[in-house]
């Protein structure tokens, strides 16, 4: 009897280390340095303070990965790493890799204890008490870090979100926790007769306008801070909830539903982006692996339409539609309709 192929088992045993070569590589700042000009492995390991032989090891290592080339001994970016690993790029998910590497990669360690328990790590990983997110925002630093690399992420889903649906007849959008603003911006972008304001807690309304301020649409993006789980909503016939809904459990889901359902007004909606679980649970992968990394990090999952669709009802929306984006995060839209 012959054995089956042993390459997906092989694959993932070998998955963590092709991650931990990127997250090091970002942390000593490799790609940056790279980005200033090519270099050699002893270069750039002086310019790290790094041992070179070793520097070299992790340089092949991210060439083989297809991050950097190598040629006659200089390293160059590949063009992905200029746009996704390095600091100056508008695209940059750097700050998402390096939380990874120094908040996720741990707490994925207790993933069995979570599994047993059905609980988050971040007690048991980390020892503080409090909320996932008073540990991200612990300090202007930690926040500035983890916001850039979700506004990376943003680049890539929001313009495909905002065109999943046709959201021409609305005119007011309020995106609830909308961080950087990335997806008012799209919106604004797809839709020239939208406005958009951006409600989020004031430490991140700050970041929100910086980069309003930056953008071609500034003059019709606004930011309001508040806490949308306290504070009045911002009146709008368009609310967005962007990888909001996967951080809570279905009673918060639909508390938080029903709050922006007695605010719109009639045939006003409600837009999520969020990873669509398949009907069965199984796949896509990126959707799965989402719903572990809420298993250990916070109260919340991944749905599928359906789930979606049982808890928007439940909050009073009539009609609810979803649709796959083919970016990281899929669409749906709720709509307030009195039947």
């Amino acid at each position: 009897m012959s054995l089956p192929d042993p390459s997906p088992v092989l694959n993932l045993i070998d998955a963590f280390r092709h991650s931990k070569t990127m997250f090091a590589a970002t942390a000593l700042g490799i790609f940056d340095r790279l980005h200033e000009k090519p270099a050699t492995a002893a270069e750039l390991a002086e310019a790290v303070s790094a041992d070179s032989g070793a520097t070299e090891r992790l340089l092949d290592a991210c060439a083989a990965l297809r991050l950097v080339r190598k040629e006659d001994n200089i390293f160059h970016n590949e063009p992905v790493a200029s746009a996704c690993l390095i600091s100056a790029s508008p695209q940059s998910m750097r700050g998402y890799i390096l939380y990874s590497d120094r908040v996720l990669y741990p707490v994925w360690g207790n993933l069995a204890d979570g599994i047993r328990e059905g609980s988050p790590r971040w007690k048991q990983t980390f020892g503080l008490e409090g909320g996932i997110f008073d540990a991200f925002f612990r300090s202007d630093e930690a926040m500035h870090e983890f916001l850039r690399g979700m506004h990376g992420f943003g680049m890539l889903s929001s313009p495909r979100v905002v065109e999943a649906f046709d959201l021409s007849s609305y005119r007011m959008l309020v995106d609830l926790g909308g961080a950087t603003g990335h997806l008012a911006i799209a919106a604004c972008t797809r839709y020239p007769e939208l406005r958009a304001t951006v409600f989020d807690l004031p430490r991140v309304a700050e970041v929100a306008r910086a980069h309003a301020a930056k953008s071609p649409v500034n003059e019709r993006i606004g930011v309001v801070e508040g806490d949308f789980f306290r504070d009045p909503l911002p009146a709008a016939d368009l609310y967005a909830v962007g990888r909001i809904f996967h951080d809570w459990d279905d009673q918060t889901v639909v508390t938080l539903a029903r709050k922006i359902h007695a605010t719109l007004p009639e045939n006003g909606a409600l837009l999520v982006a969020d990873k669509l679980l398949n009907e069965d649970g199984v796949g896509p992968l990126p959707a799965n692996m989402q719903s572990l990394n809420m298993l250990v990090v916070t109260e919340g999952k991944e749905r599928s339409l359906s789930q979606f669709e049982r808890l928007l009802r439940e909050a009073g929306f009539a009609r609810v539609q979803g649709k796959r984006t083919g970016a990281p995060l899929d669409a749906v839209l709720a709509v307030k309709i009195t039947v």
